[in-house]
């Protein structure tokens, strides 16, 4: 008798627990499932580096079960920030994903204000880029061999004191920021291939012509404090004024006339 008291205790067990399975777990479960919520998704392709605008995401309706805990939900959150990685269409933004600032190596692409431009050359030999030693922020001058095909070696007046921003490796990394390659070992720290500098749109013709020529040396003139620097830039702007005259009138001209275009002017306040 006692065995079939057991066996009917258990089945009234297993009867209550699939009831409370079926009327309680199982719709907390689909309730769980169902439950929506806002969420930011992006609408174009995002670059690592890249400031994210209005246009690149929008906020969109989801399931909220089993989302990430960080995931971004208000576009106020991500609009102005800079992707930290690739993003795609479609992709849902989580706070790892965004930066207040451009990635390191990159950063001084997002200072450029239109007066001056990045340009790269090469660095075709180990001493031509000084032996790898360029940093960010240093100022130097560029040694033409043969310059213009007349068998002389001369510095360029147009490139007396140029600021460098970066130097970067054939992988594609800034060798200047002590960042390698995780696979990379210390002993196998990566050769400048490129250095990135920081010229006027003459500064850059030129720096083009000698890049095609296959002949330029880099030669460091002063490493140190920013406004020291700014004065040897500065040097080289009044050199630059001075070789072209026309052109500097130009962007002044150029520059007042958009300050006095009517899309500059204040808005008249008050209808007529």
């Amino acid at each position: 008798m006692s065995f079939f008291k057991n066996r009917t205790v258990i089945g009234v067990i297993c009867i209550v627990l699939s009831l409370l399975i079926c009327f309680a777990i199982t719709p907390l479960f689909n309730q769980s499932i169902s439950r929506k919520t806002e969420i930011v998704r992006v609408t174009k392709p995002i670059k690592i580096g890249e400031a994210i605008t209005k246009d690149m995401v929008q906020t969109v309706e989801v399931g909220g079960y089993n989302l990430p805990e960080d995931v971004v939900r208000h576009t106020d959150t991500v609009i102005g920030k800079f992707a930290s990685a690739d993003l795609a269409p479609g992709d849902y933004i989580i706070a790892s994903k965004i930066a207040d600032a451009p990635a390191a190596e990159n950063t001084y692409l997002y200072n450029l204000t239109g007066e001056k431009q990045a340009i790269s050359v090469s660095v075709k030999s180990f001493a031509a880029g000084l032996s790898g030693k360029l940093i960010s922020g240093d100022i130097v001058s560029i040694v033409a061999p043969d310059y213009k095909k007349q068998g002389m070696t001369v510095i360029p007046p147009e490139l007396q004191y140029v600021e460098v921003i970066a130097v970067t490796a054939g992988s594609g990394y800034d060798a200047n920021t002590g960042k390698q390659k995780e696979a990379e070992a210390e002993d196998e720290k990566e050769l400048p291939a490129t250095v990135t500098l920081l010229v006027t749109p003459e500064q850059s013709k030129i720096l083009a012509e000698l890049e095609a020529d296959g002949t330029l040396h880099v030669s460091l003139v002063y490493r140190g404090s920013k406004e020291n620097a700014a004065k040897f830039t500065e040097a080289q702007d009044s050199v630059l004024s001075q070789l072209y005259p026309e052109e500097t009138e130009s962007q002044e001209s150029e520059d007042q006339s958009q300050l006095e275009s009517p899309a500059n002017a204040p808005a008249e306040s008050g209808a007529e």
